[in-house]
């Protein structure tokens, strides 16, 4: 899966779209080291052991690299920046009743302005999945030639594939 590159200076604001969702009992926020655990069991059950392993060191900066969504005090979704490397987005997931409804695209945006926050002024967005996505989102390129990128020589294992 190939890397794509963001104007962070480009951004939509996300603010209005993190209220809208709040309206509708959505609360995009950072998360907090205290909720590693039901994060990470979030994230297990969802996606996969390697992601949940991935986000680990976003709880180790300051401020926190990591957005949650919750609904109801329940983790839906969860976005990470500064996780594998630095100035990269991701992972990101969002439970899949919960997809369509923008949490993505708010957890994504609360990511790259948390980037740019932080002085750059573009970044990486690794190995994406959805491309279309990120484009129209965030108005994100791929990367020519970037395939592999930085997911090479992975460790197999055979109950959770990464």
């Amino acid at each position: 899966m190939p890397d794509m590159f963001v104007n962070l200076l480009k951004l939509p604001p996300v603010e209005p779209l993190i209220q809208k969702l709040r309206e509708e009992g959505v609360v995009i926020r950072r998360a907090h080291p205290f909720e590693i655990t039901p994060i990470r069991k979030f994230i297990e059950t969802h996606f996969s052991t390697g992601w949940a392993d991935e986000v680990t060191p976003c709880y180790a900066r300051q401020p926190v690299t990591l957005f949650i969504a919750l609904r109801e005090g329940k983790v839906i979704g969860f976005a990470a920046y500064e996780a594998t490397r630095r100035n990269f987005f991701g992972p990101t997931g969002v439970a899949e009743a919960e997809r369509g409804k923008q949490i993505g695209k708010a957890l994504l945006l609360a990511c790259l302005h948390g980037m740019r926050e932080m002085g750059y002024a573009y970044g990486i967005i690794g190995g994406v999945g959805p491309a279309d996505f990120y484009a129209r989102v965030a108005g994100a390129t791929l990367i020519p030639d970037s395939s592999p990128g930085i997911y090479t020589d992975m460790i197999k294992d055979d109950e959770d594939n990464c």
